[in-house]
């Protein structure tokens, strides 16, 4: 059946955000990855409102057009490869948030939940991309960065990368019912959603602390930046300043504004005892200097290392990741408090 597009702009309109004209036009992959990112955090959904007359010529094509495009390689697109980073930076940290308690989680856990971020946009439309080579491009990424949450940003780009050199044109298949489809989605929905919802009402206090401890570490990071660290500020602020352009009311504003300071205040505090705990740990006096923080981190994994530890391999491996930790908590350059405003 020819799929209208006053129906697709309807759809766009009132279930945009959850994927619901992606559903109508056969777009399944593209409507999964609206309804977990709220249709790219709303400006995917807006932005594509000029592409919809694209996407209804695309699904109402013959089964024969599909078929003559399978031997060609579509065309290299930034667009597609950003949003393969971004999606898959998004999903790792998701499963940072709500399966970091698992073992093997930075070997196992983290490289597949990229993996399978960057591999959904890879599939958006008539594209798609290899499996298993995404797949193991970010297995194999993984451990170079072992127990450090920075690894999504290394492992997205080698799977975003590997999804490229891999694009291909969809195969033809034969339709399927909507009963189906929907079925599909569902446990797709519920396997990205469950882990997170059981973490945040059953142990709110460590999902709390992942959440601050990710949100910490990414912020850290971005500071060695001097563009990229302001940059990553005035995108989470982004809510309330957009909020304050359309409304304009100062007193539910600075009300709205105190709740994302709360939050930065938040991560501030428990980055500060991150710091307290890594000092502890090197047996160190708070404000160190970088070299008595050198000097006794090589003389601490000295002592460590489990190679030198074999009759206590599990204590000496314990101990030597805590070090590790620690140096690089501290060797990270410590953010003014309110320096973000």
């Amino acid at each position: 059946m020819a799929k209208g597009l006053l129906v697709t702009y309807a759809l766009w309109a009132v279930g945009g955000p959850a994927g619901l004209h992606h559903l109508y036009l056969g777009r399944d992959s593209h409507a999964l990855l609206w309804m977990l990112t709220l249709g790219g955090g709303g400006l995917g959904w807006l932005w594509e409102f000029w592409k919809l007359p694209s996407f209804v010529a695309q699904a109402n094509r013959t089964e024969g057009q599909r078929q003559s495009s399978g031997g060609r390689t579509p065309p290299l697109s930034l667009i597609r490869f950003v949003a393969q980073m971004i999606v898959g930076i998004y999903f790792g940290l998701v499963a940072l948030i709500s399966l970091s308690f698992m073992a093997n989680f930075y070997i196992v856990g983290l490289p597949l939940a990229v993996g399978l971020g960057v591999l959904l946009v890879a599939a958006v439309g008539n594209q798609t991309s290899d499996f298993k080579n995404t797949l193991g491009a970010a297995f194999l990424t993984s451990p170079l960065f072992y127990g450090r949450p920075i690894a999504i940003l290394p492992i997205s780009l080698a799977a975003s990368i590997t999804a490229q050199k891999h694009r291909r044109y969809k195969a033809s298949v034969g339709s399927e019912t909507l009963s189906v489809r929907l079925y599909r989605l569902g446990l797709a929905y519920l396997a990205f959603t469950g882990p997170l919802a059981y973490s945040a009402f059953c142990n709110t206090a460590a999902t709390l602390s992942y959440v601050a401890e990710t949100l910490g570490s990414f912020l850290s990071w971005f500071s060695f930046f001097p563009l990229l660290g302001p940059l990553t500020e005035s995108f989470l602020l982004l809510p309330y300043r957009v909020w304050r352009l359309l409304v304009g009311d100062p007193g539910f504003s600075s009300g709205y504004f105190r709740e994302w300071e709360k939050l930065y205040e938040f991560v501030s505090s428990f980055q500060e005892e991150k710091r307290q705990r890594a000092y502890q740990v090197l047996s160190l006096s708070e404000g160190a200097t970088n070299e008595e923080i050198h000097q006794r981190y090589r003389q601490l994994v000295k002592i460590w290392h489990p190679d030198h530890n074999r009759h206590r391999t599990e204590e000496a491996q314990r101990h030597f990741l805590e070090i590790q930790a620690a140096y690089e908590v501290l060797s990270q350059p410590r953010k003014p408090r309110g320096s973000w405003r």
